[in-house]
């Protein structure tokens, strides 16, 4: 009964619902947006080799540092030798991403693949048998040829959500998730393999791994990209050229960020919570890199800000001395990092040209990895001078200096491919 004006009117109840057919199925409720992901055909399959073949990229490092050291007891070789692995991957990984893309996936990632695995496997021969140093520098040098994996996957993604900016951003978080999670474990198995088992255990196990992944992945050619037969026009090294020095310039900030917090934790006489600590880092990260990928993109230089703002946290915890202020505030730092790299990689996307993607996303990886090695060197610098606590401002600066150079980087409103 209600009153409208001078009317009294008398509203019959509202009908309760019609009963549902006998028979009739409930309707499914909406899926999320992984979910959704995951339908399609074909990702299921890649993904998994994607997720074997790329946990050895946290593997082989670790496993070639504690395998040469503890043979040979020289850290000082072990380092060198993996440095070398590092520079010429910087120099190989872009040509090889070339060829991949020019080729397509399978006919090249294999061979490259069999190239690095028998260079790891040599690698374990020349240091068990007491082999000359040089061997072990030019063993490690040819891990160089290991496809990037995950250029490759975010490739197919591409390829297969053209025309779907939602779901395109949800997989490149789920790949940036996929990263932080396999840069997490992979240093963990490996110290206990190579602990535990045998000391060449970490490298023989991360070489059966990436062989395996790549040979499911690669199998997957459904969901492989086309390769042009037509002239490939434009360079992505200058189309990427802006966005270069921003990457790089993250990579500083998670080398330093790693040698500040190891030597800082070493200095407090914790030394054995720096694994810990930093895997609750890389947690923070991958965390809120699925997180964000359930939610609205924003864009690259509001992410900028807020990893900016965030890298200031560890550096004002360490002044306290203790491990809880200073955890709390490393796993609100990875949070900040996964938005900002899954925007930026968009805005490779963007900027690469057709066809040259893979190609483009390497040299963004190599950029970042030519970053963390040169803020790992200016990190140990300032620890040898000013001490660890001083240590943590060189990933804040970092930081706010990537964000400075948004103002030379073509930015769109999200950061997304258009």
């Amino acid at each position: 009964m209600s009153v409208t004006g001078s009317t009294l009117v008398l509203a019959a109840p509202p009908a309760p619902p019609a009963p549902r057919p006998r028979g009739e199925r409930t309707p499914p409720r909406p899926q999320g947006p992984y979910r959704r992901l995951f339908a399609l055909p074909g990702t299921r399959g890649f993904t998994a080799g994607n997720l074997l073949a790329r946990l050895p990229m946290g593997m082989f490092g670790v496993s070639a540092v504690m395998m040469i050291a503890g043979q040979r007891g020289s850290y000082a070789l072990a380092g060198a030798v993996t440095a070398t692995g590092m520079a010429a991957t910087a120099l190989v990984a872009p040509w090889t991403a070339r060829l991949v893309d020019r080729h397509g996936q399978a006919r090249i990632a294999v061979p490259a693949t069999l190239i690095a695995v028998l260079g790891s496997l040599s690698l374990v021969v020349c240091v068990r048998t007491g082999a000359p140093a040089w061997t072990l520098f030019a063993s490690y040098a040819a891990t160089a040829t290991t496809p990037n994996i995950g250029g490759m996957s975010r490739a197919r993604w591409t390829h297969l959500l053209r025309g779907s900016s939602d779901a395109h951003h949800t997989a490149m978080s789920f790949e940036q998730a996929a990263d932080e999670l396999c840069y997490m474990l992979g240093p963990v198995l490996a110290a206990f393999l190579c602990s535990v088992v045998l000391p060449e255990a970490g490298t023989f196990t991360a070489a059966v791994l990436l062989l395996t992944g790549m040979l499911v992945f690669t199998s997957c050619r459904a969901t492989q990209p086309p390769v042009s037969a037509g002239p490939r026009r434009g360079s992505p090294l200058r189309a990427l050229a802006p966005l270069l020095p921003l990457f790089l310039a993250t990579g500083v900030v998670f080398g330093s960020m790693e040698i500040a917090s190891i030597a800082h934790l070493d200095a407090l006489g914790l030394g054995a919570a720096s694994g810990p600590v930093l895997a609750l880092q890389a947690a923070g990260s991958c965390a809120a890199g699925l997180l964000y990928g359930t939610l609205r993109p924003r864009g690259l230089r509001t992410c900028l800000v807020a990893m900016a703002a965030a890298m200031t946290l560890p550096w004002l915890a360490a002044s306290t001395g203790a491990l809880l202020p200073l955890a709390c505030a490393l796993l609100v730092a990875g949070m900040a990092t996964a938005p900002t790299m899954v925007t930026a990689m968009s805005r490779v996307h963007a900027l690469t040209p057709e066809g040259r993607l893979n190609e483009g996303m390497t040299l963004a990886v190599t950029a970042i990895l030519a970053g963390i090695a040169l803020g790992a060197a200016a990190a140990g610098t300032l620890v040898d001078r000013l001490g660890p606590s001083a240590a943590y401002a060189l990933p804040a600066a970092a930081a706010f200096l990537a964000l400075a150079l948004t103002k030379v980087v073509p930015v769109s409103r999200t950061g997304l491919v258009p």
